[in-house]
């Protein structure tokens, strides 16, 4: 029998025996985007041909009165006996009921699956406390945020308010290159009774964040069975990591005059203002120090501060307080501004403040400012529900939830009170009128005109 000529076209009407010779020869026809060759030994074989004379081996059957065709792969990787093998397996498969394609489908899924098994045992603490936190951030508060990064810090530098000495590595740190996997209540008791040896303030803080964060993590999806919900709420953890004692600096009645002299010398007079006004307003630090002029209104003698409990509230703007603003320096937008700060704010008042103490011989943190507030109040029998409002403290009653509504005029009475009377036991010398014909007009913008 004559071998058919190299150049001879294929007549791909009919089946017939695929070999290296035919496929060699297979051409696309002219006007055609595809041509099969099939395979008379395997009927369920064939060799696809396209336009730009790509040749793959193709498995074509039908189940459940539909056409099906797979690719099998390409004919420079395959062999003739292999796509026929193939071919084969696919046809039983088909005889039997069996979607190739369904199977396919299922055997990636279960690959998937599988990789990102693998994916989730590996995965650190650390990598997925970072995804935590950048998801997180947007519902948490300024200073949440900083507890946040401040556990896992790496420490190593140097310290702002302390020249020559170096920050330590944040309570999580240990935690962070571990498998997420592995961290369980052993772990987390071990970890907890080590760190509590030299910062256990700092390790009851961590707990808190780490049992919302594996929480957080138990329920994500892709880590559905790798964190372990419970695992920094055992009671060892919390026992070796002690109770935390409360707080009981404030400044005395007696402790006030010298406290006042020390303050008012200050040569800073943003920090100078800002410190007497923390004391007078009772509010707190970061309420205070992001107040901007738009949230001064000296003519109705109102105060807007942002509040921890609610979105912001309103306060009195006292006489000597409003004084205090008054003389502030207009830079930007921010009442306490700070030339050399890089958001323009003041950032760090507590260093000076801590000097002013120590060298007034008192031990008072800027917290203590506003305990005293508080504590000072009770000489003035003022309502306790007026002195709660004034600091932002939540109602604790149902009366005061829902039926006490106090205008800012009323509170403005009690708060100047409080106001004379620390001003009084200060032996600060102030006079009202004076202050007062000293205000320069501010303009809409909050800035002087």
């Amino acid at each position: 029998m004559a071998r058919p000529q190299k150049d001879k076209p294929l007549d791909l009407s009919k089946p017939t025996e695929i070999t290296a010779g035919s496929i060699q020869r297979l051409n696309c026809p002219q006007g055609k985007s595809q041509a099969f060759l099939r395979d008379i030994k395997s009927p369920s074989l064939s060799v696809r041909v396209t336009t730009n004379g790509a040749k793959s081996f193709v498995f074509e059957g039908k189940i459940h009165r539909q056409t099906i065709r797979r690719t099998i792969g390409d004919v420079r990787e395959w062999s003739i006996e292999e796509a026929r093998i193939e071919s084969n397996r696919l046809r039983v498969l088909l005889d039997n009921g069996h979607d190739p394609r369904d199977i396919e489908r299922r055997q990636k899924a279960e690959r998937a699956a599988k990789k990102a098994e693998e994916i989730a045992n590996r995965i650190t603490v650390g990598e997925v406390l970072d995804r935590y936190i950048e998801e997180r951030r947007p519902y948490w508060g300024e200073a949440n945020y900083k507890d946040h990064l401040k556990m896992i810090a790496p420490g190593g530098l140097p310290r702002k308010n302390r020249a020559g000495v170096m920050t330590v590595p944040g309570p999580l740190v240990d935690l962070l290159g571990m498998r997420l996997v592995d961290l369980d209540g052993v772990v987390v008791e071990t970890w907890a009774a080590r760190e509590s040896k030299s910062r256990p303030a700092r390790v009851r803080l961590a707990l808190r964040l780490l049992k919302a964060f594996l929480r957080w993590a138990a329920q994500e999806p892709g880590l559905m069975g790798k964190a372990n919900p419970d695992a920094a709420s055992s009671r060892k953890a919390r026992e070796v990591s002690g109770k935390a004692k409360p707080k009981t600096d404030y400044l005395q009645r007696e402790q006030l005059e010298v406290w006042f002299s020390y303050v008012r010398q200050i040569q800073n007079s943003v920090i100078s203002a800002y410190l007497q006004c923390l004391l007078l307003t009772g509010a707190r630090r970061e309420e205070l120090a992001t107040i901007k002029w738009g949230d001064v209104n000296f003519q109705w003698s109102g105060l807007v501060l942002k509040d921890k409990v609610e979105e912001s509230r309103a306060v009195p703007l006292t006489p000597y307080v409003a004084y205090l603003l008054n003389t502030l320096p207009r830079r930007n937008e921010w009442v306490f501004s700070s030339p050399t700060s890089k958001s323009g704010r003041l950032v760090e008042p507590a260093i000076a403040h801590r000097q002013v103490c120590d060298a007034a011989g008192l031990k008072v943190t800027l917290h203590g400012l506003r305990r005293s507030f508080k504590s000072l109040s009770e000489w003035l029998e003022i309502p306790v529900g007026v002195v709660a409002q004034i600091m932002g403290h939540k109602p604790s009653a149902t009366a005061e939830k829902h039926y006490t509504i106090r205008p800012l005029d009323l509170l403005r009475i009690h708060h100047g009170k409080i106001e004379d009377w620390i001003l009084d036991q200060a032996q600060v010398e102030y006079k009202h009128q004076q202050s007062l014909g000293s205000f320069r007009l501010v303009s809409q913008n909050g800035y002087s005109s």
